[in-house]
């Protein structure tokens, strides 16, 4: 039940006298516009993300200074 060429020519036709040749041109510009800056909105937001990868390979940490005491001890008091 799908559409073949002939359906879709007159699907076609239909559109084009519905809403013009100029109305028609001037969508598909402002689609093709979005899809563009969509595309670079995502090649940027990949591009920040491996920068902030590549900032975040030295390791940081606090060294914690204090006594170690195990456990078994702790609960042979109680």
């Amino acid at each position: 039940m799908g559409f073949g060429v002939s359906e879709l020519l007159i699907l076609l036709l239909i559109v084009a006298l519905l809403f013009g040749t100029k109305k028609l041109r001037n969508m598909g510009g402002d689609l093709g516009s979005a899809i563009k800056s969509f595309r670079g909105a995502i090649k940027e937001k990949d591009e920040t993300e491996e920068l902030s990868d590549s900032s975040n390979d030295k390791p940081t940490g606090e060294v914690i200074e204090g006594k170690v005491e195990s456990q078994d001890e702790d609960s042979s008091k109680n």
